[in-house]
């Protein structure tokens, strides 16, 4: 029996399904609907996928996302210079910025093979305080002892978020490793 298959609709749906979290049920069904139900919505789409490859790349300074030279980040001046937040990639930035909670600048670094050892050193003149954002794992925290002892000398204070138990959250639930370091990094009350 021959297989009734449609080029066009079964690249879309593998392109779809090539993206982080859509499966293949979901691609098919994202595809039947920018071709059937809003065509015009699928052309927006793909306007601004074309438009955001063409003009994005990484600010020259923290290597986010950026449309200029530097992100809106770094070229702010009132942002807080003497603190360096170093996170895994640019939606952690986001994610940060989300809560409002910090104000001073960022740098991503994916792994030490990505680290640009002299850029870093560029980056961290006149930084204080370096505040690593990275989730709880060996590879992780072997960079950030790796980072430190690039950094070592020039007179900053490190330090990580808190990690640990999510709000709402039962402790059954919560991996090993979260609670572990949950029960290390307790707070007097």
């Amino acid at each position: 029996m021959k297989r009734y298959r449609i080029e066009a609709f079964e690249n879309l749906v593998e392109a779809l399904n090539a993206l982080p979290t859509i499966g293949r049920k979901s691609a098919v069904r994202l595809a039947y609907h920018m071709i059937q139900d809003d065509r015009f919505g699928a052309m927006k789409l793909a306007h601004a996928i074309e438009e955001a490859v063409g003009e994005l790349h990484p600010c020259r300074r923290c290597h986010a996302v950026s449309a200029d030279e530097l992100c809106p980040i770094c070229s702010d001046e009132n942002r807080d210079r003497s603190k360096l937040c170093i996170v895994q990639n640019t939606r952690d930035v986001y994610t940060i910025e989300e809560s409002g909670r910090y104000d001073g600048l960022y740098y991503v670094v994916s792994s030490v093979e990505d680290l640009d050892e002299e850029h870093l050193a560029q980056v961290t003149e006149g930084v204080e305080e370096v505040i690593f954002a990275f989730p709880p794992s060996i590879a992780n925290d072997t960079m950030i002892l790796y980072i430190e002892s690039r950094l070592e000398g020039k007179g900053i204070v490190f330090t990580r978020i808190a990690q640990g138990v999510p709000t709402g959250v039962e402790l059954d639930s919560v991996d090993l490793l979260s609670l572990s370091r949950a029960i290390e990094d307790r707070t007097r009350i």
